[in-house]
């Protein structure tokens, strides 16, 4: 498989990074990923925003979104796949190990970036909806940037994981944030439910679309703070995500949230589809 680093094309056995890359060091970068439906990404521009937004969170400026774009188009090429996944990194670059960032201008960033094919959620699993459980959300203040920092997420994902779960919801202050890779919704009496944005959640690409399609569509979205009773007691659950896309939640912590996906659910991941595959 090739990948782009640093201004050429490699294939992945070839491409090598610095031990003294920041990113290898202190995790100091960012990422984006953009789902490719039939040789086409999904919401690019808006990727493009939240990946400058991420940057600018960093002190960082933003990379020619043109060059990004050229080298998304020729890495697509190299692939068949009608889903893929297209993963963007950026890290400050490579200094000898110090924890101040060095001045702007004075390293050039580490810019990676690959297409690998990915195998959508199976639909039976969609079908019966995923486990979830709550974990404390005890992440940094600035969740809004899509940091390569991803220790927390990854060990409440693990624990999801060895205790039969699909992932992890975070809980801050008794109130829902959203997952380890996923905002969560929940649906009550017609009326869909998610967490605001704020320093505390990763405004999902996904998320607003969904949000559009929605109202779009007849269904009330309300935009507010709400509690893990709250999501107990919901009619349905379901996750949004780049790759998660719509999926349904049938239980958490051991409550039943419906024997099976929600109707609503179904009818915003099929409307998701149909946006995505005829965009």
């Amino acid at each position: 498989m090739q990948v782009y680093l640093n201004g050429q094309y490699v294939d992945d056995r070839d491409a090598w990074v610095s031990i003294d890359d920041r990113g290898f060091l202190f995790g100091d970068g960012v990422y984006e990923v953009v789902h490719i439906y039939q040789q086409r990404p999904f919401e690019w521009e808006r990727h493009m925003a939240r990946l400058e937004r991420s940057l600018i969170g960093i002190g960082m400026h933003m990379v020619n979104a043109e060059e990004l774009a050229a080298v998304r188009d020729r890495l697509l090429r190299g692939t068949e796949s009608p889903e893929a996944a297209l993963y963007i990194q950026i890290t400050r670059g490579t200094q000898k190990r110090s924890h101040a960032p060095p001045a702007p201008g004075t390293i050039e960033p580490t810019v990676l970036m690959w297409v690998r094919p990915v195998d959508p959620i199976p639909s039976d699993t969609v079908r019966q909806g995923v486990r979830m459980i709550t974990v404390p959300d005890d992440r940094w203040a600035k969740v809004w940037i899509k940091t390569i920092g991803l220790l927390p997420n990854v060990l409440a994902k693990g624990r999801a994981l060895e205790r039969g779960a699909f992932d992890a919801i975070f809980v801050r202050d008794g109130m829902v944030t959203e997952a380890t890779s996923a905002n969560v919704f929940r649906v009550k009496d017609g009326v869909l439910f998610t967490a605001p944005v704020t320093n505390y959640i990763l405004p999902g690409v996904t998320r607003a679309v969904v949000i559009e399609l929605a109202r779009l569509h007849g269904y009330p979205v309300v935009e507010e703070p709400f509690s893990v009773d709250a999501l107990y007691e919901a009619d349905e659950v379901f996750l949004t995500g780049t790759l998660t896309e719509v999926l349904p939640v049938t239980e958490i912590d051991g409550h039943s949230i419906g024997a099976e996906a929600g109707p609503i659910a179904l009818r915003l991941l099929e409307l998701l589809h149909e946006r995505a595959r005829g965009s």
